[in-house]
């Protein structure tokens, strides 16, 4: 008969392995993907390198969980703004402004799930979440378009140009020690609120709304 863990060691398991995956998306906000080690991992989880492998079965798995539990947080997170209250204008303006200053806010771990080097299978993972964005993008610009508060356009063109447009624009600035990065040109500010103003006004722009909506 083969032997059954118990409810109790199933337990001690699943908080292992929750434990290890905190301290490895710590890691992977510190360093990188290519310096997020299995040594790495285990020398922060306070346990033998050894021990990853009891719970995954290589590097890139335990990349790939990490990857899949911080994206989808932040795709949690936009769903519940762009499917909120308010207009779809206003949502739209919202959804582009809280994602990118929860980006701005932890850029370590931002920068690794947008642009950071990675394992392929980080990778595909990371292109797969790109098409959720772009299709939350996607449902409220349709939304706003038959509500007659945007013109009429080919949406999912948008919401992958609003997707890849936003990722893009925050590169620089979560790569940079303060937060804003390198920037030229005229701007409604400077810093942090200059530089989510200047990407909320975008994407209206992009979508085609007649004015810009505020902040939320």
């Amino acid at each position: 008969m083969a032997y059954r863990k118990t409810p109790a060691e199933l337990r001690r398991l699943e908080a292992a392995r929750e434990h290890l995956v905190a301290r490895a998306t710590e890691v992977v906000a510190e360093v990188g993907w290519a310096q997020a080690s299995v040594t790495a991992v285990a020398d922060a989880a306070g346990i033998a390198a050894g021990s990853v492998y009891q719970h995954f079965p290589s590097k890139a798995a335990l990349g790939v969980e990490v990857f899949r539990r911080a994206a989808g947080r932040e795709v949690e997170v936009l769903g519940e703004v762009l499917r909120g209250s308010g207009s779809p204008v206003d949502r739209l303006a919202a959804g582009v402004g809280v994602f990118a200053r929860r980006a701005l806010e932890n850029r370590g771990l931002a920068y690794a799930l947008l642009a950071a080097p990675a394992e392929p299978a980080v990778g595909a993972e990371r292109l797969e979440y790109r098409r959720r964005y772009r299709a939350l993008f996607a449902e409220v610009i349709a939304e706003g378009m038959r509500e007659g508060l945007l013109p009429p356009q080919d949406g999912e063109v948008t919401a992958a140009a609003l997707t890849g447009a936003v990722g893009e624009v925050l590169v620089d600035p979560l790569a940079a020690p303060d937060g804003t990065g390198p920037r030229t040109g005229t701007g409604t500010g400077t810093g942090t609120d200059g530089l989510l103003a200047e990407l909320v006004a975008m994407a209206l722009r992009c979508s085609g709304a007649p004015s810009a909506a505020p902040l939320t």
